[in-house]
């Protein structure tokens, strides 16, 4: 059914591959557990990651609206700002973007380097706020200016996470069954990165579809359970919504906030770790916002025996760029 309707919609084919899914050899032997990863951050733009295919959606409905100008907002070093103003150059688009530092950093790496060098690169205007604590409201005002001055804007969202940008991640969690079918293997769960919720509502809603015993865990990035529970369950159902479908009676929204101290945008030492230990192991780049605390997460699970019986499946939704913008952290 959901595929069905997900054929509906229309999308830009930007992601014309499936994304592999790979044994981690090393780090399994490691662990005495077999991890496997599913590599979206090999998307095909913008040195990759999870964001393009809700751009694809999203994209697309702003070029049917007849938009020249792309808006979203962010952190300073956000993979999504980066992936959206990559999309807008590429679509020969404008880009303006509102970033905030939620860390409160001078450090000149995170104010220059990586995303945020990248989007000088793509030619994106920039605009500093203090907090993007009515992102909304803010980018509506933003919106409402262009306008005034001859533009045609289109909003994208935080994450590129509403309804319509999940869908990415409906079809990318059709693409993910019919590779875990291929492999015959039993999986425990399957562990990401839940922030702006667009990734782990839409993979969750298509996978408690199709393998409805299979567990999709988001580890909390900025947010308590209490907090992100409602964001994962609302943009579920808005979704399902726009699919015209019900919501599969097996979907359930799975957390795990341990891990996302001491705040967003700021690593622990568990996330530092986990980003060491599979760039030695595997030579596999992780981020200190999103990847590496869902990595750690995902380790701390084994050593408590959170999971179930199987190998467990890691989704790397990318953020390799972020790693210039943290060097002081690993120093």
């Amino acid at each position: 059914m959901i595929k069905q309707q997900l054929a509906r919609f229309h999308r830009l084919d930007l992601l014309v591959n499936a994304t592999p899914l790979e044994k981690l050899e090393r780090l399994s032997t490691w662990l005495g557990r077999e991890v496997y990863v599913k590599r979206d951050d090999l998307t095909p733009l913008a040195m990759g990651g999870n964001k393009l295919r809700k751009l694809e959606y999203l994209a697309a409905d702003a070029l049917a609206q007849g938009a020249d100008t792309l808006i979203t907002a962010g952190a300073i070093q956000s993979n999504h700002v980066r992936q959206t103003a990559a999309i807008a150059a590429k679509l020969g688009l404008g880009c303006v973007a509102l970033l905030e530092n939620p860390i409160g950093t001078d450090d000149s790496n995170y104010l220059g380097n990586g995303n945020r060098l990248l989007l000088d690169l793509f030619d994106a205007k920039v605009e500093l706020v203090d907090n993007l604590d009515n992102a909304d409201q803010q980018l509506q005002a933003l919106a409402e200016r262009l306008r005034s001055n001859g533009k045609q804007p289109y909003l994208v969202p935080i994450g590129g996470s509403n309804a319509l940008g999940a869908l990415g991640y409906v079809r990318a969690g059709l693409e993910l069954a019919e590779q875990i079918k291929d492999t015959g293997l039993h999986f425990a769960a399957v562990v990401l990165a839940s922030g702006s919720a667009g990734t782990h509502s839409g993979l969750a809603l298509a996978l408690s579809e199709v393998l409805p015993e299979l567990p999709v865990i988001g580890v909390t990035v900025s947010r308590t359970d209490e907090d992100q529970r409602p964001k994962v369950q609302g943009l579920t159902e808005r979704t399902a919504e726009l699919l015209g479908i019900q919501l599969p009676a097996s979907f359930k929204v799975h957390l795990w906030d341990e891990y996302f101290a001491p705040r967003y945008g700021e690593p622990s030492a568990g996330t530092l770790a986990a980003v060491k230990l599979l760039a030695s192991q595997e030579g596999l780049l992780l981020d200190p916002v999103y990847t590496g605390k869902a990595m750690a997460g995902l380790l701390d699970g084994i050593g408590r025996q959170r999971f179930d019986e199987g190998p467990i499946l890691f989704l790397h939704t990318g953020g390799a760029p972020a790693l210039f913008a943290y060097t002081a952290s690993f120093a």
